[in-house]
């Protein structure tokens, strides 16, 4: 059979890359297989799918028996969802000041999911269980919102890592005040990868009640996954995600793609290039006079401090973002795709910029 004609045309120079986000990479092309396999066709909608049935297989065999995934669109969403189904109405969520549902997701969890975020300042992103006092009081007092979630991030937004005995830390000292532990986990991957252990070993293994599954940042065309660890700490979860405008018609191209990702081994594959890319990328820095490196390189991220000016002209050669742009702090991001030549051109363009 011939392929199907098309009018659409490529709108973009795929020879252009960038450090700006592991979300600028396209899908892989095995996912981009995964996803012309499952089409064709009558599949139930709504995750009545064979497909999302067997996600659920494979979940089980990373989360354990008890695990359950609710697919959903994005990240943002996931985490909504994710943190309305540990909280009631008068609830609240500690959380680092730097997390991405309390800087990068435009007010969603408050405005959309009416909940009320408690955060607190971290050195190096990651929450301890003296950090969480900091928030974790005043349950009785109807004046103040309720603490009943602490949300942590694995990788953290500044690109480090919880090692499994700091998360069950956390669990435990959450339980004993009667709270839950949602794991933001949209590089959980990188995390997985860098550790170098399962995800379940420091997820469901030390305590954590909810995670959200990121899949887009690893390799998916679009798709994340609330994964249910602790059946108990949840209520109605498919009702949320109808309601929270999370549910797929056609879940099975968002099953079709975790499934490629997770049935095997690419999730992991994908992850760990990403970390060896930015591992190439820190070590090349390092070697740059007048460029400090702020934090541990751990996953796939990388964050640096250099002269504002310098940053302004290496933009123009390659994309990426201020963090702190008052401060001169720039973040570098790899991905699936990012190859040697990619960070060594970097590497000179920076050097190039840095001797002007």
């Amino acid at each position: 059979m011939n392929p199907p004609k098309t009018d659409a045309r490529r709108h973009h120079d795929p020879e252009v890359r960038g450090f700006a986000s592991d979300n600028y990479a396209g899908a892989h092309p095995e996912v981009m297989a995964a996803l012309a396999l499952a089409n064709g066709g009558h599949q139930m909608a709504y995750g009545g799918d064979d497909y999302t049935e067997n996600l659920q297989r494979i979940i089980r065999s990373h989360f354990g028996s008890t695990a359950e995934a609710f697919p959903v669109f994005n990240g943002t969403g996931a985490n909504v969802v994710a943190l309305q189904a540990v909280t009631d109405r008068w609830g609240a969520v500690i959380c680092a000041e730097s997390a991405h549902i309390n800087v990068d997701e435009g007010g969603a969890p408050e405005r959309m999911g009416g909940l009320k975020l408690l955060t607190v300042p971290t050195p190096d992103g990651k929450l301890t269980p003296e950090l969480i006092d900091r928030q974790a009081w005043g349950w009785e007092d109807e004046h103040r919102a309720m603490p009943q979630v602490v949300s942590i991030t694995q990788s953290t937004e500044l690109g480090t890592l919880y090692t499994p005995e700091e998360i069950r830390a956390i669990c435990e000292h959450a339980h004993a005040h009667g709270m839950k532990v949602h794991l933001d986990g949209s590089r959980i991957a990188n995390a997985a990868a860098s550790l170098n252990m399962p995800m379940r070993a420091f997820t469901n293994a030390v305590g954590v009640d909810i995670l959200s599954l990121g899949g887009t940042k690893n390799g998916a065309l679009f798709g994340e996954a609330v994964v249910v660890l602790n059946q108990d700490a949840v209520r109605r979860m498919k009702h949320l995600r109808k309601l929270s405008m999370q549910l797929a018609s056609k879940m099975r191209f968002v099953s079709v793609q975790l499934e490629a990702l997770l049935a095997k081994d690419l999730w992991l594959r994908n992850a760990r290039h990403a970390n060896e890319m930015a591992q190439r990328l820190a070590e090349g820095v390092r070697a740059v006079h007048g460029v400090e490196l702020l934090y541990p390189v751990q996953a796939n991220g990388v964050f640096a401090r250099l002269p504002h000016d310098v940053s302004e002209r290496l933009q123009k050669r390659f994309r990426f973002y201020f963090w702190d742009e008052a401060a001169g702090v720039v973040r570098w991001m790899c991905s699936f795709d990012t190859t040697e030549d990619d960070v060594d051109a970097f590497v000179g363009a920076l050097k190039e910029e840095m001797a002007r």
